[in-house]
């Protein structure tokens, strides 16, 4: 099973659009806020070295091993968000 993780913020109109996009493709996400999910959001720009938003994590769990984690941030794997959703519906099939 595929989880989406989608960092944002409050007042940021590019994760509003990211999220609404989401939702108009039926793709069920997490929202975690930075500011709420401070310790998370630390370690997601410690291993992308990208402060940027919205970012995102796909987790992947299985019952046959660890789960894996794949993480997206913007300027470092996709420039618009609609790359980003692009990305995420090609992570999630």
């Amino acid at each position: 099973m595929k989880h989406l993780i989608v960092f944002s913020m409050k007042g940021c109109p590019h994760c509003s659009d990211f999220k609404d996009m989401l939702q108009e493709n039926d793709i069920v996400f997490y929202d975690h806020d930075i500011d709420e999910y401070k310790e998370e959001y630390d370690m997601f720009v410690e291993i992308t070295e990208n402060e940027f938003v919205p970012a995102f994590m796909i987790i992947e769990v299985t019952e046959e091993g660890p789960a894996t984690t794949k993480c997206f941030a913007p300027d470092r794997n996709f420039e618009t968000i609609q790359e980003a959703l692009e990305i995420a519906k090609k992570e999630l099939i």
